[in-house]
């Protein structure tokens, strides 16, 4: 069971990097945070942690369900256009996808010290989201793609955290959680602020602003 919602979590991550619409790209989010709310709750099923049963359901709550309608509202009221503005193409950013796979798998392997393979599956697809948020935060123009990257690490972080070493513990998952809610409001007044200015939420037209 937990191998399917891991090739899940993969799967939503790939969508992710071949998105080419700001809905698209929220609708991966929500499926990759639905797996990681899956992986989680089970987790805590083994351990029989109710802390973690709390956290499955926060993970819930406020990534699968909050931060997703808060996003799609917010682009709603912007009325932005939803082309996320690609500095790699798709089929380029799919390679790079296939390589990170590959890179974080190596890691994964090295990293944890066991004869049994399958043991580094966890930490490897963890790897794999941080490097494919950062990868949208660098490759991707809008300020939204780089707040939903900013989100996928952060889930590929919290997947790592929750399978090694028992997890976190349970309050400074709470702030982490707290801590994130509130980042992606601000964020989202800033952009909101930037799209009234200069009438877009590019990042990359900005740039031509210095000097």
């Amino acid at each position: 069971m937990q191998a399917i919602i891991l090739f899940g979590v993969l799967i939503s991550t790939y969508l992710m990097v071949i998105a080419k619409r700001s809905t698209s790209l929220i609708r991966a989010f929500r499926y990759q945070s639905f797996c990681l709310f899956l992986a989680t709750l089970i987790i805590a099923f083994n351990e029989k942690q109710l802390d973690l049963y709390i956290v499955a359901g926060l993970l819930f709550v406020i990534k699968v369900l909050a931060i997703p309608r808060y996003l799609y509202r917010f682009l709603n009221k912007i009325k932005a256009n939803e082309d996320l503005g690609l500095f790699i193409n798709t089929q380029l950013s799919l390679l790079f996808a296939l390589g990170f796979t590959y890179l974080a798998w190596v890691f994964a392997r090295r990293l944890i010290v066991s004869d049994y393979a399958l043991a580094a599956i966890v930490p490897a697809a963890a790897f794999f989201m941080v490097l494919i948020g950062i990868f949208l935060m660098i490759f991707r123009m809008t300020a939204l793609a780089q707040i939903i990257g900013l989100l996928a690490a952060e889930n590929g972080l919290f997947l790592l955290a929750s399978t090694v070493s028992g997890g976190m513990p349970f309050f400074v998952e709470i702030a982490i959680f707290f801590d994130v809610f509130v980042s992606v409001i601000i964020m989202g007044f800033f952009i909101y602020r930037i799209n009234k200015l200069f009438t877009h939420i590019d990042v990359n037209k900005l740039s031509r602003l210095r000097g």
